[in-house]
């Protein structure tokens, strides 16, 4: 358990009965490295819903967060008209969303959240990405090759188009 699992805990107590869409793109769709992150956190009563496959509108990724724990550069994203970024749209629970802000770094600052328009299958929706805080983006030091392999792995095993997965290379 570490210091931010009371906190956590604490909002999860506090939050409504509704629903959140959360635009997963990044290291959360590597399902086993999710799962043991969720153990090593003491969150394994927390099952990650099946996701569905998303295309958020206008947006790119961007290298801009310098990760000691991953070696270099990790991503998020920018706004670029035109161009899409591959996903997973998951049903978050309310009472679960600060678990998902844990993963994906509110709780440290290293990451905000973001409203991105997603299109699923015929529809779009609108969800909730996480970004790199842009008080904490920097284009200082390498991409973190790692990052990169785990990105590549999360968006085979989530099925993600094979044109998206060979740009992540």
């Amino acid at each position: 358990m570490d210091a931010h699992y009371d906190q956590v805990m604490n909002a999860r107590a506090k939050a409504g009965d509704g629903t959140r869409w959360y635009f997963g793109y990044s290291t959360i769709l590597d399902r086993a490295a999710f799962e043991e992150w969720r153990g090593q956190h003491s969150y394994d009563f927390f099952e990650l819903p099946e996701g569905k496959l998303g295309e958020a509108e206008d947006l790119e990724l961007t290298y801009d967060f310098l990760s000691r724990w991953w070696g270099g550069r990790v991503a998020g994203l920018k706004d670029a008209p035109g161009k899409k970024v591959y996903g997973l749209v998951f049903a978050i629970p309310e009472k679960d969303w600060a678990i998902i802000q844990h993963k994906e770094g509110v709780v440290t600052g290293m990451c905000v959240e973001r409203a991105v328009k997603v299109k699923v299958g015929d529809d779009v929706i609108e969800a909730t990405a996480f970004t790199t805080n842009p008080v904490r983006a920097t284009d200082e030091g390498p991409v973190s090759d790692r990052f990169k392999d785990a990105l590549v792995r999360g968006a085979t095993a989530a099925k993600l188009p094979a044109e998206w997965i060979a740009s992540l290379r």
